[in-house]
Protein backbone atom coordinates (compact mmCIF):
# COMPACT_ATOMS: atom_id res chain seq x y z
CA UNK A 1 0.00 0.00 0.00
CA UNK A 2 2.78 2.41 0.65
CA UNK A 3 4.34 1.32 -2.66
CA UNK A 4 1.46 2.07 -4.52
CA UNK A 5 1.09 5.50 -2.91
CA UNK A 6 4.59 6.47 -3.33
CA UNK A 7 4.11 5.66 -7.19
CA UNK A 8 1.01 7.40 -7.41
CA UNK A 9 1.82 10.93 -5.26
CA UNK A 10 5.82 10.52 -5.59
CA UNK A 11 8.67 10.73 -3.15
CA UNK A 12 7.78 11.72 0.38
CA UNK A 13 8.16 15.12 0.54
CA UNK A 14 7.08 15.93 4.43
CA UNK A 15 9.88 14.54 6.18
CA UNK A 16 10.87 16.11 9.80
CA UNK A 17 13.84 17.57 8.45
CA UNK A 18 11.46 19.81 5.83
CA UNK A 19 9.72 20.44 8.45
CA UNK A 20 12.13 21.64 10.69
CA UNK A 21 13.35 24.16 7.71
CA UNK A 22 9.65 25.23 7.43
CA UNK A 23 9.70 26.46 10.61
CA UNK A 24 13.14 27.80 10.96
CA UNK A 25 12.74 29.73 8.15
CA UNK A 26 9.05 30.98 9.42
CA UNK A 27 10.48 32.27 12.59
CA UNK A 28 13.14 34.26 10.65
CA UNK A 29 10.78 35.58 8.70
CA UNK A 30 8.45 36.88 11.55
CA UNK A 31 11.24 38.45 13.42
CA UNK A 32 12.31 40.15 10.44
CA UNK A 33 8.83 41.29 9.47
CA UNK A 34 7.66 42.36 12.79
CA UNK A 35 10.71 44.96 12.24
CA UNK A 36 10.66 45.87 8.67
CA UNK A 37 6.81 47.25 9.11
CA UNK A 38 6.95 49.28 12.57
CA UNK A 39 10.74 50.36 11.49
CA UNK A 40 9.53 53.81 9.88
CA UNK A 41 7.30 54.09 13.00
CA UNK A 42 11.03 53.69 15.08
CA UNK A 43 12.71 55.89 13.24
CA UNK A 44 10.20 58.79 13.51
CA UNK A 45 9.99 58.46 17.32
CA UNK A 46 13.72 59.15 17.04
CA UNK A 47 13.64 62.27 15.43
CA UNK A 48 13.98 61.04 11.50
CA UNK A 49 11.35 61.55 8.69
CA UNK A 50 9.90 59.09 5.99
CA UNK A 51 12.88 59.77 3.82
CA UNK A 52 15.24 58.66 6.37
CA UNK A 53 12.98 55.07 6.81
CA UNK A 54 13.14 54.96 3.95
CA UNK A 55 16.81 55.06 3.42
CA UNK A 56 17.13 52.89 6.48
CA UNK A 57 15.03 50.18 4.33
CA UNK A 58 17.58 50.98 1.44
CA UNK A 59 20.78 50.41 3.67
CA UNK A 60 19.41 46.74 4.83
CA UNK A 61 18.47 45.54 1.71
CA UNK A 62 21.54 46.77 0.27
CA UNK A 63 24.44 45.19 2.73
CA UNK A 64 22.38 41.94 2.06
CA UNK A 65 22.73 41.92 -1.46
CA UNK A 66 26.23 42.28 -1.12
CA UNK A 67 26.73 39.44 1.31
CA UNK A 68 24.29 37.03 -0.58
CA UNK A 69 26.68 36.19 -3.03
CA UNK A 70 29.64 35.11 -0.68
CA UNK A 71 27.10 33.34 1.65
CA UNK A 72 26.26 31.38 -2.06
CA UNK A 73 29.97 30.62 -2.51
CA UNK A 74 30.57 29.24 0.90
CA UNK A 75 27.31 27.27 0.82
CA UNK A 76 28.66 25.82 -2.69
CA UNK A 77 31.62 25.10 -0.53
CA UNK A 78 29.55 23.19 1.83
CA UNK A 79 28.93 25.55 4.93
CA UNK A 80 25.16 25.05 5.32
CA UNK A 81 24.72 24.46 9.12
CA UNK A 82 27.22 26.91 9.90
CA UNK A 83 26.19 29.59 7.91
CA UNK A 84 22.42 28.94 9.38
CA UNK A 85 23.89 29.70 12.52
CA UNK A 86 25.46 32.67 12.50
CA UNK A 87 22.65 34.11 10.69
CA UNK A 88 20.38 32.91 13.43
CA UNK A 89 22.51 34.38 16.29
CA UNK A 90 22.61 37.99 14.47
CA UNK A 91 19.21 38.37 14.05
CA UNK A 92 19.12 37.31 17.32
CA UNK A 93 20.84 40.07 18.85
CA UNK A 94 20.55 42.73 16.67
CA UNK A 95 16.83 43.55 18.03
CA UNK A 96 18.40 43.73 21.53
CA UNK A 97 20.94 46.32 20.34
CA UNK A 98 18.32 48.67 18.81
CA UNK A 99 16.64 48.39 22.56
CA UNK A 100 20.05 49.61 23.51
CA UNK A 101 20.88 52.08 21.12
CA UNK A 102 19.72 56.38 21.33
CA UNK A 103 21.58 57.70 18.49
CA UNK A 104 20.16 57.72 15.01
CA UNK A 105 23.62 56.85 13.07
CA UNK A 106 24.03 53.65 15.03
CA UNK A 107 20.42 52.31 14.35
CA UNK A 108 21.74 52.48 10.48
CA UNK A 109 24.61 50.27 11.44
CA UNK A 110 22.50 48.07 13.23
CA UNK A 111 20.22 47.97 10.78
CA UNK A 112 23.33 47.03 7.93
CA UNK A 113 24.33 44.13 10.67
CA UNK A 114 21.17 43.05 10.69
CA UNK A 115 20.61 42.82 6.71
CA UNK A 116 23.46 40.75 6.78
CA UNK A 117 22.24 38.22 9.40
CA UNK A 118 18.66 38.33 7.49
CA UNK A 119 21.00 37.23 4.01
CA UNK A 120 23.06 34.21 5.76
CA UNK A 121 19.54 32.80 7.33
CA UNK A 122 17.19 32.84 4.58
CA UNK A 123 19.47 32.05 1.94
CA UNK A 124 21.14 28.91 3.74
CA UNK A 125 17.93 27.97 5.17
CA UNK A 126 16.16 27.99 1.07
CA UNK A 127 19.55 26.27 -0.25
CA UNK A 128 18.54 23.17 2.76
CA UNK A 129 15.36 23.07 1.67
CA UNK A 130 16.25 22.49 -1.93
CA UNK A 131 18.58 19.67 -0.60
CA UNK A 132 15.91 18.19 1.01
CA UNK A 133 12.69 18.54 -1.52
CA UNK A 134 12.93 15.55 -4.31
CA UNK A 135 13.40 17.09 -7.66
CA UNK A 136 9.83 15.05 -8.64
CA UNK A 137 8.03 17.76 -6.71
CA UNK A 138 10.75 20.63 -6.64
CA UNK A 139 7.83 22.97 -7.45
CA UNK A 140 5.34 21.78 -5.15
CA UNK A 141 8.40 21.47 -2.17
CA UNK A 142 9.01 25.05 -2.88
CA UNK A 143 6.15 26.27 -3.13
CA UNK A 144 5.13 24.57 0.62
CA UNK A 145 8.52 25.86 1.89
CA UNK A 146 7.16 29.45 0.43
CA UNK A 147 4.47 28.84 2.29
CA UNK A 148 6.37 29.88 5.79
CA UNK A 149 7.86 32.84 4.00
CA UNK A 150 4.20 33.99 2.72
CA UNK A 151 2.83 33.77 6.24
CA UNK A 152 5.20 35.05 8.04
CA UNK A 153 5.44 38.18 6.02
CA UNK A 154 1.52 38.42 5.62
CA UNK A 155 0.99 38.12 9.71
CA UNK A 156 3.96 39.43 11.19
CA UNK A 157 3.52 43.16 10.41
CA UNK A 158 0.29 43.29 11.99
CA UNK A 159 1.74 41.37 15.13
CA UNK A 160 4.43 43.47 14.89
CA UNK A 161 2.10 46.65 14.68
CA UNK A 162 0.14 45.22 17.51
CA UNK A 163 3.04 45.10 19.97
CA UNK A 164 4.08 48.36 19.14
CA UNK A 165 1.12 50.00 19.47
CA UNK A 166 -0.05 48.35 22.50
CA UNK A 167 2.97 47.29 24.52
CA UNK A 168 5.83 49.41 22.61
CA UNK A 169 9.14 49.23 21.08
CA UNK A 170 11.20 47.13 23.77
CA UNK A 171 8.74 44.08 24.02
CA UNK A 172 8.40 44.54 20.42
CA UNK A 173 11.95 43.96 20.00
CA UNK A 174 12.31 41.18 22.30
CA UNK A 175 9.12 39.13 20.89
CA UNK A 176 11.74 39.51 17.74
CA UNK A 177 14.83 37.89 19.83
CA UNK A 178 12.27 35.65 21.42
CA UNK A 179 11.44 34.16 17.86
CA UNK A 180 15.40 33.42 16.75
CA UNK A 181 15.86 31.39 20.54
CA UNK A 182 12.88 29.00 19.17
CA UNK A 183 14.62 29.00 15.56
CA UNK A 184 17.97 27.78 17.34
CA UNK A 185 16.46 24.99 19.58
CA UNK A 186 15.05 24.09 15.97
CA UNK A 187 18.09 24.69 14.34
CA UNK A 188 20.22 21.87 16.85
CA UNK A 189 17.85 19.11 15.98
CA UNK A 190 17.63 19.51 12.52
CA UNK A 191 20.15 17.33 10.26
CA UNK A 192 20.88 18.60 6.79
CA UNK A 193 21.46 16.04 4.13
CA UNK A 194 25.31 15.64 3.43
CA UNK A 195 25.98 17.10 -0.01
CA UNK A 196 29.04 15.89 -2.07
CA UNK A 197 30.98 19.43 -3.51
CA UNK A 198 33.81 20.17 -5.23
CA UNK A 199 35.48 23.13 -3.06
CA UNK A 200 35.95 26.30 -5.68
CA UNK A 201 38.35 29.00 -5.41
CA UNK A 202 36.26 32.22 -5.08
CA UNK A 203 35.78 34.46 -8.85
CA UNK A 204 33.08 36.02 -9.69
CA UNK A 205 31.56 33.09 -11.63
CA UNK A 206 31.28 31.75 -8.42
CA UNK A 207 29.06 33.91 -6.84
CA UNK A 208 26.31 34.45 -9.79
CA UNK A 209 24.54 31.44 -11.05
CA UNK A 210 23.40 32.75 -14.63
CA UNK A 211 20.52 30.39 -15.39
CA UNK A 212 19.16 31.99 -12.20
CA UNK A 213 19.35 35.86 -13.60
CA UNK A 214 15.99 35.41 -15.61
CA UNK A 215 13.70 34.80 -12.96
CA UNK A 216 15.24 36.40 -10.28
CA UNK A 217 15.42 39.86 -12.67
CA UNK A 218 11.54 39.43 -13.19
CA UNK A 219 11.09 39.13 -9.46
CA UNK A 220 13.18 41.97 -8.93
CA UNK A 221 11.30 44.30 -11.04
CA UNK A 222 7.95 43.09 -9.67
CA UNK A 223 8.86 43.83 -5.80
CA UNK A 224 9.28 47.07 -6.28
CA UNK A 225 5.48 47.27 -5.13
CA UNK A 226 5.74 44.54 -2.38
CA UNK A 227 8.70 46.70 -0.89
CA UNK A 228 6.23 49.96 -0.86
CA UNK A 229 3.75 48.17 0.84
CA UNK A 230 5.62 46.28 3.48
CA UNK A 231 7.51 49.42 4.28
CA UNK A 232 4.53 52.23 4.24
CA UNK A 233 1.19 50.60 4.09
CA UNK A 234 0.81 50.92 8.05
CA UNK A 235 2.16 54.63 7.65
CA UNK A 236 -0.41 54.78 4.34
CA UNK A 237 -3.47 53.86 6.33
CA UNK A 238 -3.08 56.02 9.19
CA UNK A 239 -2.32 59.42 7.43
CA UNK A 240 -5.67 57.79 4.94
CA UNK A 241 -8.06 57.39 7.96
CA UNK A 242 -8.21 53.53 6.87
CA UNK A 243 -8.52 50.52 8.99
CA UNK A 244 -5.21 49.95 10.48
CA UNK A 245 -2.13 48.35 8.22
CA UNK A 246 -2.24 45.26 10.62
CA UNK A 247 -5.62 44.30 9.08
CA UNK A 248 -4.24 44.81 5.79
CA UNK A 249 -1.59 42.64 6.12
CA UNK A 250 -4.21 39.79 8.14
CA UNK A 251 -5.91 39.72 5.08
CA UNK A 252 -3.07 39.34 2.99
CA UNK A 253 -1.96 36.66 4.74
CA UNK A 254 -5.29 34.37 4.33
CA UNK A 255 -4.81 35.06 0.61
CA UNK A 256 -1.34 34.58 0.58
CA UNK A 257 -1.24 30.80 2.53
CA UNK A 258 -4.88 30.02 -0.19
CA UNK A 259 -2.62 30.76 -3.08
CA UNK A 260 1.24 29.43 -1.38
CA UNK A 261 -0.79 26.09 -1.13
CA UNK A 262 -1.65 25.07 -4.77
CA UNK A 263 1.15 27.51 -6.11
CA UNK A 264 3.63 24.81 -6.85
CA UNK A 265 1.62 21.80 -8.03
CA UNK A 266 0.23 23.96 -11.11
CA UNK A 267 3.91 25.47 -11.55
CA UNK A 268 5.05 21.98 -11.73
CA UNK A 269 2.02 20.83 -14.73
CA UNK A 270 2.00 24.22 -16.20
CA UNK A 271 5.00 26.25 -15.95
CA UNK A 272 5.61 29.41 -14.00
CA UNK A 273 4.09 31.97 -17.24
CA UNK A 274 0.68 31.73 -15.11
CA UNK A 275 1.73 33.00 -12.54
CA UNK A 276 3.62 35.82 -14.06
CA UNK A 277 0.80 37.60 -16.04
CA UNK A 278 -1.65 36.71 -13.33
CA UNK A 279 0.30 37.93 -9.98
CA UNK A 280 1.44 40.99 -11.90
CA UNK A 281 -2.22 41.97 -13.12
CA UNK A 282 -3.44 41.43 -9.25
CA UNK A 283 -0.50 43.75 -7.99
CA UNK A 284 -1.12 46.38 -10.74
CA UNK A 285 -5.00 46.53 -9.75
CA UNK A 286 -3.61 46.76 -5.95
CA UNK A 287 -1.82 49.69 -6.75
CA UNK A 288 -4.77 51.52 -8.76
CA UNK A 289 -6.99 50.96 -6.42
CA UNK A 290 -4.61 52.32 -3.48
CA UNK A 291 -3.74 55.20 -5.54
CA UNK A 292 -7.23 56.39 -6.68
CA UNK A 293 -9.89 55.18 -4.36
CA UNK A 294 -8.62 54.89 -1.06
CA UNK A 295 -11.98 53.96 1.18
CA UNK A 296 -12.25 51.27 3.32
CA UNK A 297 -13.55 48.76 0.69
CA UNK A 298 -10.98 49.19 -1.66
CA UNK A 299 -8.30 49.13 0.90
CA UNK A 300 -9.38 45.22 1.99
CA UNK A 301 -9.51 44.10 -1.68
CA UNK A 302 -6.27 45.44 -2.68
CA UNK A 303 -5.09 42.94 0.02
CA UNK A 304 -7.10 40.18 -1.35
CA UNK A 305 -5.14 41.44 -5.02
CA UNK A 306 -1.83 42.08 -3.52
CA UNK A 307 -2.01 38.51 -1.28
CA UNK A 308 -2.81 36.79 -4.22
CA UNK A 309 0.04 38.68 -6.66
CA UNK A 310 3.19 38.21 -3.92
CA UNK A 311 1.71 34.67 -2.69
CA UNK A 312 1.38 33.27 -6.42
CA UNK A 313 4.71 34.75 -7.78
CA UNK A 314 7.44 34.66 -5.49
CA UNK A 315 7.13 30.36 -5.29
CA UNK A 316 7.03 29.73 -8.70
CA UNK A 317 9.82 32.24 -9.98
CA UNK A 318 12.45 30.91 -6.86
CA UNK A 319 11.69 27.09 -8.38
CA UNK A 320 12.28 28.61 -11.92
CA UNK A 321 15.56 30.26 -10.63
CA UNK A 322 17.13 26.93 -8.59
CA UNK A 323 15.28 24.11 -10.12
CA UNK A 324 18.14 23.07 -12.91
CA UNK A 325 21.00 24.66 -10.72
CA UNK A 326 23.16 21.37 -9.69
CA UNK A 327 23.96 20.41 -5.71
CA UNK A 328 27.14 22.27 -5.88
CA UNK A 329 25.47 25.64 -7.54
CA UNK A 330 22.46 25.66 -5.57
CA UNK A 331 23.97 27.95 -2.94
CA UNK A 332 24.52 30.55 -5.24
CA UNK A 333 20.98 29.76 -7.15
CA UNK A 334 19.54 30.71 -4.19
CA UNK A 335 21.79 34.09 -3.56
CA UNK A 336 21.29 35.28 -7.07
CA UNK A 337 17.60 35.07 -6.66
CA UNK A 338 17.55 36.33 -2.94
CA UNK A 339 20.01 39.35 -4.07
CA UNK A 340 17.16 40.36 -6.30
CA UNK A 341 14.82 39.96 -3.90
CA UNK A 342 16.42 42.25 -1.69
CA UNK A 343 17.15 44.61 -4.32
CA UNK A 344 13.40 44.86 -5.50
CA UNK A 345 11.98 45.08 -1.49
CA UNK A 346 15.13 47.58 -0.57
CA UNK A 347 14.62 49.79 -3.99
CA UNK A 348 11.03 49.84 -3.81
CA UNK A 349 11.07 50.66 0.13
CA UNK A 350 13.80 53.73 -0.84
CA UNK A 351 12.26 54.43 -3.82
CA UNK A 352 8.64 54.78 -1.96
CA UNK A 353 9.89 57.05 0.51
CA UNK A 354 10.91 59.38 -1.67
CA UNK A 355 7.87 59.41 -3.79
CA UNK A 356 5.60 59.88 -0.62
CA UNK A 357 7.63 62.54 0.65
CA UNK A 358 7.87 64.68 -3.07
CA UNK A 359 4.43 63.90 -4.77
CA UNK A 360 2.40 61.87 -1.49
CA UNK A 361 1.19 58.54 -1.58
CA UNK A 362 -0.89 58.63 -4.19
CA UNK A 363 1.68 59.08 -7.36
CA UNK A 364 4.03 56.63 -5.35
CA UNK A 365 1.11 53.93 -5.87
CA UNK A 366 0.43 55.12 -9.28
CA UNK A 367 4.21 54.97 -10.18
CA UNK A 368 5.22 51.58 -9.11
CA UNK A 369 2.20 50.19 -10.04
CA UNK A 370 4.06 50.60 -13.76
CA UNK A 371 6.74 47.77 -12.10
CA UNK A 372 4.34 45.17 -12.86
CA UNK A 373 4.11 46.22 -16.66
CA UNK A 374 8.20 46.21 -16.59
CA UNK A 375 8.10 42.36 -15.33
CA UNK A 376 5.96 41.02 -17.45
CA UNK A 377 7.88 42.28 -20.31
CA UNK A 378 10.84 41.16 -18.97
CA UNK A 379 9.28 37.49 -18.77
CA UNK A 380 7.92 37.57 -22.39
CA UNK A 381 11.21 38.66 -23.81
CA UNK A 382 13.70 36.74 -21.71
CA UNK A 383 12.27 34.57 -19.16
CA UNK A 384 9.67 32.49 -21.27
CA UNK A 385 12.33 31.23 -23.80
CA UNK A 386 15.06 29.94 -20.68
CA UNK A 387 15.97 26.78 -20.06
CA UNK A 388 15.16 27.39 -16.16
CA UNK A 389 11.71 28.03 -17.13
CA UNK A 390 9.22 25.14 -16.42
CA UNK A 391 7.26 26.14 -19.60
CA UNK A 392 10.19 26.13 -22.11
CA UNK A 393 11.35 22.74 -20.23
CA UNK A 394 7.77 21.58 -21.46
CA UNK A 395 7.44 22.78 -24.47
CA UNK A 396 11.08 20.91 -25.63
CA UNK A 397 9.41 17.87 -24.32
CA UNK A 398 6.30 18.06 -26.76
CA UNK A 399 8.98 18.76 -29.55
CA UNK A 400 11.06 16.08 -28.28
CA UNK A 401 7.80 13.14 -28.83
CA UNK A 402 6.43 14.84 -31.88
Amino acid sequence: MNSKNASVHGPKLWTRNFMFIIIINFLVFVSHMMILSTFPFYIQSMGGSVATAGLAAALFSLVAVICRPFIGWMLNNGKRKTILLIGIAGMALMPLGYMAISILALVFVARMIHGASLACSNTTSSTIATDIIPKERFAEGMGMFGVSTALATACAPALGLLLMGCLGYNVLFLSATGCMIIAFVLFLLLKAPKISVKKTPLSFKQLIEKDALPASTIMLVFLFTFGALENFTALFASKNGLPSGGIFFTIMACMLFVTRATVGKVADKKGEGTFVYTCNASMFLAFLLMAFVPNTVTFFVAAVFAGYGFGGLEPALQSMAVHIAPPERRGSANSTFLCAYDIGIGLGGGIAGYLISGLGFKWMFAILSLANVVSVILYIVWGRKHPSSFSYAKNVQVEAII
